[in-house]
């Protein structure tokens, strides 16, 4: 033979003492929610921060897709060479440089303003794969929206 219990559920006697409030309220509810999202966002901000490379830290990256910032230091527009490549060298100028964006000439139409003389001097954050070349790291920018002027 089984025995069955039956128990009735009822709210804990001490939260139903005057003064005390139930805490699983919609308003409760909604508090913890915004919180919770609250969080999330600092949290996403702080990871975003993270993941910014400096030039000289960028060969450890080869390979992956991150965001790379630093002043450009020299810009040159090689419109005699093969593919009319324009190179934006961060914080050391060729032949001495530590990192380069480069963005072919059939990309150059994308850009407002030549890149040459647009970026020349601004601090840039440029997001891509960081490739090697000739043992130097540099990114590919194929579209505008690679590089991102940042205040000096």
């Amino acid at each position: 033979m089984q025995l069955l219990m039956i128990c009735k559920i009822s709210p804990d006697p001490s939260l139903l003492k005057r003064g005390k409030k139930r805490r699983n309220g919609p308003l409760d509810y909604a508090k913890s929610l915004f919180l919770f999202f609250l969080f999330l966002i600092w949290a996403a901000g702080s990871y975003a921060q993270q993941e910014y490379v400096s030039p000289i830290d960028a060969h450890k990256f080869i390979g992956m897709e991150k965001t790379v910032c630093g002043t450009v230091a020299n810009a040159t527009y090689a419109v005699r060479t093969k593919g009319r490549p324009t190179f934006l060298n961060l914080d050391q100028p060729y032949p001495t440089q530590i990192f380069t964006v480069l963005i072919w000439g059939s990309d150059r139409n994308k850009f407002q303003n030549p890149p040459e003389t647009f970026f020349r001097r601004k601090r840039i954050c440029v997001t891509g794969i960081i490739e090697d070349f000739r043992g130097k790291p540099e990114i590919i920018v194929r579209s505008p929206d690679q590089i991102i002027v940042k205040p000096q």
